[in-house]
């Protein structure tokens, strides 16, 4: 494995250690985002810029042809399950706002109640549909970083959780 490789495995994954930190120890969080900061924006900002080093990373491997039918049909599929989360949740209810102590209504319309984890199975199912272009290696690692989150979230410890923001 050369080191340009190493470097985007690297990448691939650097978010995930920031989300398990953050789910873990949230009150701690919020302590470091100090007074009159929303800590779930200032987890959305972040993410936002590791999911551009993701993306930027993989490119450095994709080949681009026309993707078949059914790679466009995943990736559609995907980012609808993701802009209905976003959309349901809103960026506190999408990014930990309980964990850091908000109060975030619980949400029962498509997709939630119908699919576990709508926002990493879309998130899941793009990557899939980029197959055509990133080598498998980089997207396997990728869904797996997000199955092991989905096994951190699914183990919710509530006195963890920040006191009222």
């Amino acid at each position: 494995m050369g080191v340009h490789c190493l470097l985007v495995c690297v990448a691939v994954i650097l978010p995930f250690p920031f989300y398990y930190f953050l789910w873990t120890y949230p009150g701690r969080w919020v302590q470091w985002c100090g007074e009159g900061v929303n800590p779930s924006h200032r987890m959305a900002l972040i993410s936002h810029i590791l999911k551009l080093t993701q993306i930027l990373a993989v490119l450095t491997v994709a080949h681009f042809v026309w993707p078949p039918w059914y790679s466009l049909l995943l990736i559609i599929v995907g980012q609808y399950l993701n802009f209905k989360v976003y959309e349901l949740l809103g960026e506190t209810g999408t990014y930990y706002g309980v964990r850091f102590g908000n109060k975030v209504p619980w949400v029962t319309d498509f997709p939630f109640g119908y699919i576990r984890d709508p926002q990493y199975t879309g998130s899941i199912l793009s990557l899939f549909g980029c197959l055509c272009w990133v080598p498998w290696q980089y997207v396997s690692l990728w869904i797996i970083g997000y199955f092991f989150m989905m096994m951190v979230e699914s183990h919710e410890d509530s006195s963890t959780r920040a006191k009222g923001c």
